[in-house]
């Protein structure tokens, strides 16, 4: 490995460098989040809800992401900053593909909570729904990468869209159950998923099927999947310009930040979610059978 590239004149370099910051940062905050958690663990055991799996699920995102932030590399294009095994298209893309698969676990062990506490059939059901839909994705995203066809990563980003608009059908209809912090909490994580959409619909997803075009409309010859298993595990260009990291750079900085940031804040679930009864909607139940007279007697 090398780092002769690495100047403030070189905009990758810059690019690279705040990835290894901010996944240095993630990973002391997952740290600290850790020892409240286990600190706090006797009186948060309950249901499926399990403190230590939440802190594997979220170490296997952080850590994930901060592994590929040290090491980027494009699958289909087969490309990566630094000459080391470690670089292999292979071993990036099973890393990834453990670390998303955490992650979205994570998201669906949260609503199946929050669901169980408003007693919601419908963000129970969106919380079985969102692993397959992911597990999918991921099928699609091996498919791109041992064969070079970015068809295959635009229709797993499009599960991804599909899968998060789900989830944030799941937080509006609980954004009324609950009340002040809870509800903010409920707020800013739709205003973050709706983002995450924004950029997948807009940016994400319509890059990859322009890719795709291009390579149909130039012939590009496709692998198929042994020679396409081989070419993962030996092929890889190192490069350090500009012009082959441009399009990776905006996704990359967004997953590997805000992305991870959302991973440590379901892991804290787990720390408020014995004070989040207090902070449920209050609805005054009564039968209309009654006439108003009565049911002013009753509530007195």
């Amino acid at each position: 490995m090398t780092f002769a590239w690495v100047s403030f004149s070189n905009p990758v370099a810059v690019w690279w460098l705040f990835l290894v910051v901010v996944s240095a940062a993630n990973v002391t905050l997952w740290f600290a989040l850790r020892h409240h958690l286990r600190k706090a663990s006797r009186n948060l055991r309950a249901g499926i809800f399990r403190v230590e799996l939440m802190i594997f699920l979220c170490a296997a995102y952080v850590f994930g992401c901060a592994f590929r932030s040290v090491l980027p590399r494009a699958d289909v294009q087969r490309i990566a900053l630094f000459d080391t095994w470690l670089s292999s298209i292979m071993v990036g893309r099973s890393v990834a593909t453990i670390a998303e698969i955490c992650f979205v676990i994570q998201w669906a062990i949260v609503l199946r909570q929050l669901g169980d506490m408003v007693k919601s059939d419908s963000v129970r059901s969106i919380s079985k729904i969102v692993v397959p839909l992911i597990v999918v994705a991921e099928c699609c995203s091996w498919y791109a990468v041992i064969t070079t066809n970015f068809l295959g990563n635009t229709v797993e980003n499009s599960i991804w869209a599909v899968a998060f608009l789900l989830i944030a059908v799941a937080l509006i209809r609980l954004l009324g159950e609950f009340r002040g912090l809870a509800r903010l909490g409920l707020g800013a994580a739709i205003a973050g998923v709706s983002f995450y959409l924004a950029f997948l619909v807009v940016i994400d997803v319509p890059m990859y099927f322009a890719r795709w075009q291009e390579d149909m409309a130039n012939g590009k010859a496709l692998f198929e999947l042994l020679p396409g298993l081989h070419d993962t595990a030996t092929r890889l260009t190192i490069t350090h310009d500009i012009a082959h990291w441009r399009d990776e750079m905006a996704w990359m900085g967004l997953y590997f930040s805000a992305a991870v940031w959302s991973s440590l804040a379901l892991c804290g679930f787990a720390l408020i979610r014995q004070r989040l009864p207090q902070y449920r909607s209050v609805r005054l139940a009564f039968s209309p059978r009654l006439p108003y007279s009565a049911r002013r007697s009753s509530a007195a």
